[in-house]
This record gives structure tokens, C-alpha cells and sequence, in this order.
């Protein structure tokens, strides 16, 4: 049996590679995405509005600095837009409220 015969055959062995696939994904990212989403719809509320889009910018933007980035990048992208909108329509009722 010291030379690889058993019962008169010879055994060789395999070698099995096994590739897994890593699922690339980047969590902080999504979850930016998500709070941007969530902030863009309930940003009216006062506090919640600006807790979730801070959330959403802070997340977005440290999921930036991780591979994939585009639901990060999305979520950057409508974080902007939702302080741009939040800035504006308290505006619009600050200036509303100035003219009673």
C-alpha cells in the first residue's frame, strides 16, 4: 500500500477547486439609498424628515469609499435634492407665514 496500489488498482488523486463567487455588496450604500428614498417622501415631517436625511447623507456618503457604488452614489444624489426641497419649501412657508 506504500506505493498508491490498493487491491491491485492505482489510486490518484484530484485536486478540486472550488471558486465561490463573493456577492459584492455594500450595505452602507443601500442603506443610504433607502433613508434618501424615505427622507424624499417624508421630509415634510419636521424632525423625522431631518433625522433620515441625515442619516441617508452620512450613509450614502461613507458607502461612497466602498466597491459597488451605485446605489450609494444614488443615494448622495438624492439626499442633495431632498435638502434642496426641504430648504425650499420651509422657505416658501417661512415667507408665507412673514406675509399673515
Amino acid at each position: 500500500m506504500a506505493d498508491g496500489k490498493q487491491n491491485g488498482q492505482t489510486q490518484t488523486g484530484q485536486t478540486v477547486i472550488v471558486n465561490q463567487l463573493e456577492k459584492k455588496s455594500n450595505g452602507l450604500g443601500t442603506a443610504g439609498f433607502v433613508l434618501a428614498i424615505i427622507a424624499l417622501f417624508l421630509g415634510w415631517v419636521p424632525v423625522l424628515g431631518w433625522i433620515l436625511w441625515v442619516l441617508g447623507l452620512v450613509f450614502s456618503f461613507v458607502g461612497i469609499f466602498k466597491k459597488p457604488r451605485g446605489l450609494a452614489i444614488a443615494g448622495l444624489v438624492i439626499s442633495l435634492i431632498v435638502i434642496i426641497l426641504l430648504l425650499f419649501v420651509f422657505a416658501l412657508l417661512g415667507i408665507g407665514a412673514s406675509l399673515l
